[in-house]
């Protein structure tokens, strides 16, 4: 299959993962971009489409959102999405898989065995896990998993978790794409065609994903996007990219 083709697939399939759970969008698509071109300029490339869809989505759960949740976790994790970052621009691309196939295996692992479900934080563990889901999204572009188990510290309900979690991911892409666009920006114009394919299968799967009945039950579904994130995970560290 003709490799844009496979990527604007994929990417509406990440859309609509990330319309229910709130992340998967970076957890899918850096993975499988970085085949083409190594998961340095992947991690940077896809915040493109990343941050179209989660603005898309904050759109359509905008009168949800926490502002106080927002102001106070959010500014934690802008911070260490800004270190992370610079993070990425000083790593080579080799090291970098080899986190992001680390942090996929353990997403993964814990979403399959449902650890995830059980993981929580007290409230000045919840700001110090903001922090470090931040330093993940600027470093290796995958941060969903963890800042939604530190959020789980606050009391809110469901829809401003999820609202106020994709508020804060776009704070965070807010963060992190200038360092990208300073570091990597001459390698990133030069997928732009494909680049644009997948933001548009992003913002399809994500009003597909938010209009579409989910008749999937919930745990089954989350492991199935665990089991395939741990796959990602695994084929990265048995055949790591350059």
């Amino acid at each position: 299959m003709n490799f844009k083709i496979l990527f604007t697939f994929i990417a509406i399939i990440a859309g609509g993962i990330a319309s229910v759970s709130g992340f998967g969008i970076g957890s899918i698509l850096t993975p499988l971009l970085a085949v083409q071109t190594g998961t340095k300029i992947a991690v940077a490339a896809v915040s493109i489409p990343h941050i179209a869809g989660t603005a898309l989505r904050l759109w359509i759960t905008r009168q949800h959102v926490d502002r106080h949740v927002l102001w106070t976790f959010g500014v934690t994790s802008v911070l260490g999405a800004l270190a992370g970052a610079l993070i990425h621009a000083g790593s080579s691309s080799h090291l970098l898989t080899y986190a992001l196939a680390a942090l996929l295996i353990f997403a993964g692992g814990m979403g399959m065995t449902g650890l995830s479900k059980r993981l929580r934080f007290g409230r000045r563990g919840a700001w110090i896990a903001g922090a470090v889901s931040g330093v993940l999204g600027g470093m290796v572009g995958n941060q969903g998993g963890i800042r939604s188990a530190a959020m789980l510290g606050f009391d809110v309900r469901k829809e401003a978790f999820v609202a106020t979690a994709t508020a804060i991911a776009l704070l965070v892409d807010f963060a992190r794409m200038p360092v990208y666009a300073i570091a990597d920006r001459g390698p990133v114009l030069q997928i732009w065609p494909l680049l644009a394919l997948g933001t548009i299968g992003v913002l399809i799967g994500t009003v597909v994903g938010a209009r579409v009945p989910h008749k999937i039950p919930e745990s089954i579904f989350r492991r199935i996007v665990s089991a395939v994130i741990l796959a990602l995970g695994i084929s990265l560290l048995l055949f790591p990219q350059s």
